[in-house]
C-alpha cells in the first residue's frame, strides 16, 4: 500500500458546495421512514410490520413490495448513516441506525438465526437452476454493506454479529456447487459480494471468509482481463465495477498480488485504453463505450450515476495501492462532473427573478451529454411512494455522505501527508507519536478576508480587489501547517492535470523552487508552524471527443462547461488556444467569480456556465470546432 486513508473523524470539510450537498443529503435521509425502509424485512420475517403503513407511506419504484430488488436501499441508507456518524458525529444519524439494526436482528431471529435479508431464499435457488430473478445477490449486498459499514464506521457491534451469522448461510448454500456451477450463478449480478467477504476477513481473519471469496471469484471476467482481452465494450458497466471492487478488498485483505493486478488490469480496460467524455465517464444508458469511440454514444442516458460513484472508489483505491496522481485527476474530474452534477441540485433566483422549472432537483439518473441535451430529476416525491428508489438513488446518499474522502492521505512508505484534493478542509493526524494538524483554505482572490464557503456580509477595505480587477485565473491554496512540537515529514501536494504553466510555490512568504515528483509536489522539512502557498495557473481547456473529428467540449480547471443551447453549433478557434474564442463574461457578483464564460466572433455566440450549475435547461456539451482560415 502506497497511501492509507485517514480516519474520518479526523477529517473536516468547510467547503460551500460540498457542505451543502451533505446537508440536502442528510434532510432527505432523515425524511425516510424507518417503518417503511424495514417493512420488506419484516414482512420476509412475517413480522408484525409495526404502524400500519398506508400507500402513501410504502416506498415506490424498486422499493415496492412485489419488486425484486426491494430492500436493497435500505443498505444504502445504514452506509450513508454509518458515515454521518463517523464524520461529522452525528448522534441522530447513529440512533436511527441503530434502532434499524436492532430490527434486523429481530428479523434475522424470526427468520431462523441466519438469514436477514429483504427477499426470499429462494430467489438465489432460483438463479442456481436457471430461472430469471432480478439480480438477489445485488440486492443481499446492499444489506450486507449496510451492517458492515455500521461496524466499520458506527461502532455497532450487533451489525457486525448479524452480518456473521447470515454468512454462515451463504457458506452451506455454496458449498453444494461445482466450480463451473457457480460461475453459471455469478454470471447473475453478484454486486458486490467478494467485496463483503474480503472485508469480512479483514475484520476477523476467519478461514470461513476465505473459502467464500474463492467461492465468489468471478474467474470469467478476471481471467480474460488478466489477458488482456477487452471483456467490457458494450457490456453493462456497474454489474462488474463492484465485482472488481471485491478484488480490491481483498488485496487489501490478504496482501495477495493477483487480486491488485485485476484491479489494474480492469482500469486499463475501462479506462485508459478506453478514453473519457469531458466529464470524466465512458458509459451510455449502462453500457460502456467501444475503445476511443466515444463519438457514437453521445446520447441522453451517458453516465450513470452508479458508475460514477463506483469508478471513483476503484480510484481511490488505486490511489492508495500505487501512488499515482491520475488516479485522483479522475476521482476529482468525476466529483465536479458527476456527483456534483447529478444530486441535489438548488436553483438560486434572486431580485424578482423566477424559473419555468423546480427550483430542486433529487437526482439524474443519467447524466445526458448530447446536442440540446436535459437532466431529467427525479423528484424526493411526496409522499415516498411517488418516487423510484433506483440503484442511483441508493449511490447517491453514500456519495453525498463521503464527501469528506479523498482530499488526505497519509504515506505507508515513511512519515508524510498528501493533499490530493483542494477544498476548504482540514485534517489531524498523529506523525511519529506528534499531532499534527493541516488547514488548507482555497484563497479565491475575491478580496475577502474570510473562506470561501463564508457568508459576504463583511468585506473590510483592502488592496486585492484592485489588484485583481478581472478572474485571476488561478487556484490560489494555503496549508497552514501546525504540530504540538517539531515533525520530521514530507507533504506532498499534486499538481492537477488542467494546470496552465508551472506551478508558483511560497514557504512561509518565501518564493520556493516546487520539487516534482511523479505529479506531485514534494516538500520535506522539519515542520513547526509554516504556511505554504501554492499557486495553479487554472484556465480553459478543450477535450476532443474520442472518435468524434473535430468534436470538442471545453472545461475550466476540472469543472466541464456546458453550452446554453438546444442544438450543436459549429465554432470557429483553434481547440488548443481555446481562450482566444471563450472569454469570461458575468465573472464576478458580490464577492464571488462565477465561472461564467461566452463565446467571442461566432456566427452565433453562446454562454458557458459550469455543468454542476445546469437545472432543468436545455444544454450542449461538445461542439465541432473549425479552425478559422
Amino acid at each position: 500500500m502506497y497511501y492509507n486513508e485517514i480516519g474520518r473523524s479526523h477529517v473536516e470539510v468547510s467547503e460551500k458546495i460540498i457542505d451543502e450537498k451533505r446537508r440536502e443529503n442528510r434532510r432527505y435521509l432523515l425524511s425516510l421512514d424507518s417503518d417503511a425502509l424495514l417493512l420488506s424485512y419484516r414482512g420476509e420475517a412475517a413480522l408484525d410490520g409495526g404502524p400500519f403503513l398506508d400507500t402513501g407511506k410504502i416506498h415506490g419504484g424498486w422499493e415496492f413490495p412485489t419488486s425484486q430488488l426491494r430492500g436493497h436501499f435500505l443498505g444504502h441508507w445504514l452506509s450513508a448513516a454509518a458515515m454521518y456518524s463517523a464524520a461529522l458525529g452525528d448522534l441522530e444519524m447513529k440512533a436511527r441506525a441503530d434502532v434499524i439494526v436492532e430490527e434486523l436482528a429481530r428479523c434475522q431471529k424470526a427468520n431462523g438465526g441466519e438469514w436477514a435479508a429483504s427477499i426470499p431464499e429462494k430467489y438465489l435457488a432460483h438463479i442456481a437452476g436457471g430461472k430469471k430473478v432480478w439480480a438477489p445477490h445485488y440486492t443481499i449486498h446492499k444489506t450486507f454493506m449496510g451492517l458492515v459499514d455500521m461496524y466499520r464506521y458506527a461502532g455497532n457491534s450487533l451489525a457486525l454479529e448479524i452480518a456473521l451469522s447470515w454468512s454462515k448461510w451463504f457458506l452451506r448454500w455454496t458449498a453444494q456447487f461445482s466450480r463451473e456451477e457457480m460461475d453459471d450463478i455469478l454470471d447473475v449480478e453478484t454486486g458486490g459480494m467478494l467485496e463483503i467477504w474480503a472485508l469480512l476477513y479483514g475484520i476477523t481473519e476467519r478461514k470461513d471468509f476465505l473459502v467464500l471469496m474463492e467461492r465468489y471469484r468471478r474467474g470469467r471476467l478476471f481471467e480474460p482481463l488478466l489477458r488482456g482481452e477487452d471483456v467490457l465494450t458494450n457490456m453493462h458497466a456497474n454489474t462488474t465495477i463492484p465485482e472488481v471492487l471485491g478484488a480490491a478488498a481483498a488485496w487489501e485483505a490478504t496482501g495477495e498480488e493477483t487480486w491488485l493486478r485485476i484491479a489494474e488490469a480492469y482500469w486499463k480496460c475501462a479506462v485508459t485504453l478506453r478514453g473519457q467524455f469531458a466529464t470524466g465517464g465512458q458509459t451510455l444508458g449502462e453500457i460502456w463505450t467501444p475503445k476511443m469511440d466515444l463519438a457514437a454514444r453521445l446520447g441522453d442516458k451517458n453516465q450513470e450515476h452508479c458508475t460514477v460513484y463506483n469508478m471513483m472508489r476503484l480510484a481511490d483505491f488505486l490511489l492508495r495501492a500505487t501512488g499515482k496522481k491520475e488516479y485522483a485527476d479522475y476521482w476529482e474530474q468525476n466529483l465536479y462532473n458527476g456527483i456534483f452534477a447529478q444530486g441535489y441540485w438548488r436553483g438560486h433566483f434572486t431580485h424578482g427573478f423566477s424559473s419555468p422549472w423546480p427550483d430542486t432537483g433529487l437526482l439524474t439518473y443519467f447524466l445526458p451529454l448530447g446536442p440540446g441535451s436535459q437532466k431529467a430529476w427525479s423528484s424526493a416525491g411526496t409522499p415516498p411512494s411517488k418516487q423510484d428508489f433506483f440503484c442511483c438513488h441508493g449511490t447517491l446518499v453514500q456519495a453525498n455522505a463521503s464527501l469528506d474522502r479523498g482530499i488526505y492521505y497519509r504515506s505507508a512508505g515513511g512519515p508524510g501527508i498528501a493533499v490530493a484534493q483542494f477544498f476548504d478542509s482540514a485534517m489531524d493526524c498523529d506523525i511519529a507519536g506528534v499531532p499534527v494538524r493541516i488547514r488548507q483554505h482555497i484563497d479565491t482572490l475575491a478580496g475577502k478576508d474570510f473562506f470561501s464557503d463564508s457568508v459576504t456580509g463583511i468585506q473590510r477595505v483592502n488592496e486585492i480587489p484592485a489588484a485583481w480587477p478581472r478572474n485571476p485565473g488561478m487556484q490560489r491554496t494555503v496549508l497552514s501547517v501546525s504540530t504540538e512540537n517539531q515533525a520530521a515529514f514530507e507533504l506532498r501536494v499534486r499538481i492537477p492535470w488542467w494546470v496552465k504553466g508551472e506551478p508558483v510555490l511560497y514557504v512561509n512568504g518565501e518564493k520556493t523552487a516546487a520539487r516534482n515528483r511523479d505529479g506531485w509536489i514534494s516538500l520535506e522539512r522539519t515542520w513547526t508552524s509554516d504556511a505554504v502557498t501554492l499557486e495553479f495557473g487554472r484556465g480553459i481547456t478543450a477535450w476532443p471527443l474520442p472518435g468524434g473529428k473535430d468534436m470538442n467540449a471545453f472545461l475550466y480547471g476540472p469543472v466541464t462547461l456546458a453550452g446554453l443551447c438546444d442544438k450543436e453549433i459549429r465554432l470557429e478557434g483553434d481547440p488548443a488556444g481555446p481562450e482566444d474564442f471563450i472569454t469570461a463574461c458575468n465573472e464576478r457578483e458580490w464577492s464571488v467569480w462565477t465561472d461564467n464564460f461566452k463565446t467571442t466572433g461566432q456566427a452565433q455566440n453562446i454562454r458557458f456556465i459550469p455543468l454542476y450549475r445546469i437545472g432543468y435547461e436545455p444544454y450542449t456539451v461538445y461542439f465541432p470546432v473549425k479552425k478559422k482560415e
